[in-house]
């Protein structure tokens, strides 16, 4: 059996060797090695840890280090970051432990010759832990991508967004741990008396701060083993993709056509806000995904949801000026949830160019299944302005027939233009976009 830091090791290899996203190699690697328990936890903090703070990591090492960590043979880099990791900020493992481990697994993965060095490194790093080298502070941009371990691309892209001051706010919100938030089912329960039966489970429950039918959870364990998610009471969502409903403003006895719905938390919300009644059409490339959407409905018991095969780029004429509502969560480079997904940042600027060719495609094919009168809505879970606003402007300039209408929300947010850019420094939610265009004729 493997143990804590050997899985870890074996994710952030993989991750970084074969571009395997952390959450679904950790999972997969944790069930491989069969590490569980107390080994699981220590193992998921050690590689979300790392994620979290490799450019600083990088930083410091760098200053023990002889030689360029991207130029050590594989895995060393991997190895030095774990122990590195366990030294500086994981208070209850030895630094002597988290130095001897990163020893054996340098032995263990065949790379016993880079043992001393490792051994010396890691050493020099945990006699030197209360006198860390400083990061150079006349470059702005460097300062806040290495101390917060964010692209550099990416800090700069942002600066003169948010400024300085609400900038490092959002870096420090995108290392910190993203609660656990629900979406309570209107058809089943009340937020009362879902409270009421998870605190009976031992669960602690506190409202959103603002985003209505939204809990945050913790103490929860194994969220599947409680009853009040097998009676289908809640899902799983964040406060920002609830809102994407509220946004729409949709009503009872609606036809609407959920393009991009895997894994189907838009399709629900849809569902609770019409109260069971209407349709809802949702789809997906995947027929897998949509048998899991169809699995959630079950639980949530809702049962005006259909699912269909569909390509939301494709047009599908049988569906034309057809729908009340036609809601287009588009892929999506998913900067908005960096504290979820830590691994998110490390995407190159030049993987993203393509993306909102794609998101603009899709959304013009969406448009045309919008009835008269009838709303679009385009969203995605990301900040970036070329995703976001840029799509929906050059959509609605080249679309004279769609404008934005105005929508309000509860309060810190109130009265919206049509468009919204959610933060999680802002917002307490995940950053995320969205835009209501009403089609007019």
């Amino acid at each position: 059996m493997s143990n804590a830091r050997e899985t870890a090791l074996r994710v952030l290899v993989s991750c970084r060797t074969n571009g395997a996203w952390a959450d679904a190699a950790l999972k997969a690697q944790l069930q491989r090695d069969g590490v569980s328990g107390a080994d699981a936890a220590l193992c998921s903090r050690i590689v979300y840890g790392v994620m979290q703070n490799q450019l600083l990591l990088d930083h410091y090492l760098g200053a023990f280090c002889t030689q360029r960590l991207d130029h050590l043979q594989p895995p060393l880099a991997e190895i030095l970051r774990v122990g590195a990791y366990q030294i500086l900020y994981l208070d209850k493992v030895p630094d002597h432990a988290a130095v001897s481990e990163s020893v054996n697994l340098a032995k263990r993965f065949k790379r016993g010759q880079a043992a001393g060095l490792v051994n010396a490194v890691l050493r020099k790093l945990s006699q030197n832990k209360n006198n860390l080298p400083e990061i150079p502070a006349r470059d702005e941009i460097r300062y806040l991508s290495v101390r917060y371990s964010h692209p550099r691309w990416l800090v700069k892209k942002l600066l003169p967004i948010l400024g300085r001051e609400e900038l490092e706010r959002f870096l420090i919100a995108n290392n910190s741990v993203a609660p656990l938030t629900i979406q309570m089912n209107p058809l089943k329960t009340t937020e009362d008396a879902l409270t009421a039966k998870l605190e009976a489970e031992g669960v602690s429950v506190k409202r959103h701060s603002w985003v209505p039918g939204c809990l945050e959870l913790t103490g929860t364990g194994d969220l599947t083993g409680l009853e009040a998610f097998r009676t289908g009471d809640f899902m799983v969502q964040d406060p920002a993709a609830s809102l994407v409903s509220l946004f729409a403003g949709i009503q009872p006895g609606q036809r609407v056509l959920d393009v991009c719905a895997a894994p189907g938390g838009k399709s629900f919300g849809a569902a609770f806000a019409m109260e069971n009644r209407g349709e809802v059409l949702s789809c997906d490339l995947h027929e897998n995904k949509l048998v899991r959407i169809q699995e959630s409905a079950a639980r949530l018991g809702v049962t005006c949801i259909e699912t269909a095969a569909a390509d939301g780029s494709k047009f599908r004429p049988e569906w034309e000026g057809k729908f009340d509502t036609v809601l287009v969560d588009a892929p999506c480079s998913g900067l908005g949830i960096i504290r979820k997904k830590p691994d998110v940042r490390y995407k190159k600027a030049d993987d993203l160019f393509a993306l909102p060719v794609i998101q603009s495609g899709i959304l013009e094919n969406a448009a045309r299944y919008v009835a008269p009168g009838g709303t679009l809505v385009y969203s995605t879970c990301t900040v970036l302005p070329e995703e976001n606003e840029q799509v929906s402007d050059a959509f609605l300039a080249e679309h004279p027939e769609f404008v934005r209408e105005a929508v309000v929300l509860p309060q810190p947010v109130g009265k919206t233009d049509g468009q919204l850019t959610l933060w999680p420094q802002r917002h307490d939610t995940d950053g995320f976009y969205i835009c209501r265009m009403k089609r007019r004729t």
